[in-house]
């Protein structure tokens, strides 16, 4: 997938009951720009990233893909927004294996340990 995710803006756009054309007119770009965004040919500009995004009703975030989904208790997928500084952080975290286990089986504790050993 590219730096947008075309098939969000396709979606989004049949949602809102919108051809190519009616968003393209929206976006002042032509049918085939919307159509190369759609189908991850082309990237925006930042003028109409943002335009797309308020037209459509979506968040950067969306409009980037960068929602994660995770499996709830009860196995149903829902999503969730983590900043790209929060997946930094979960990703040093799981490479200290010894700490990742200890998160993993007893969080608020050893969060608790974290907090006290860092007063």
């Amino acid at each position: 997938m590219g730096i947008i995710n075309g098939e969000k803006i396709r979606e989004a756009r049949k949602n809102l009951g919108l051809s190519q054309d009616a968003l393209a007119q929206k976006l002042g770009v032509s049918k085939v720009t919307v159509c190369w965004y759609e189908n991850g040919d082309r990237i925006p500009s930042l003028e109409h990233f943002l335009k797309l995004a308020d037209v459509l009703n979506l968040t950067l975030d969306e409009l980037t893909s960068r929602e994660v989904n995770v499996i709830a208790e009860d196995e149903e997928d829902y999503s969730v927004k983590l900043s790209k500084r929060d997946l930094e952080i979960i990703d040093e975290i799981k490479d200290k294996k010894d700490l990742y286990k200890k998160l993993y089986n007893e969080p608020k504790r050893t969060v608790e340990l974290i907090e006290r050993k860092l007063r």
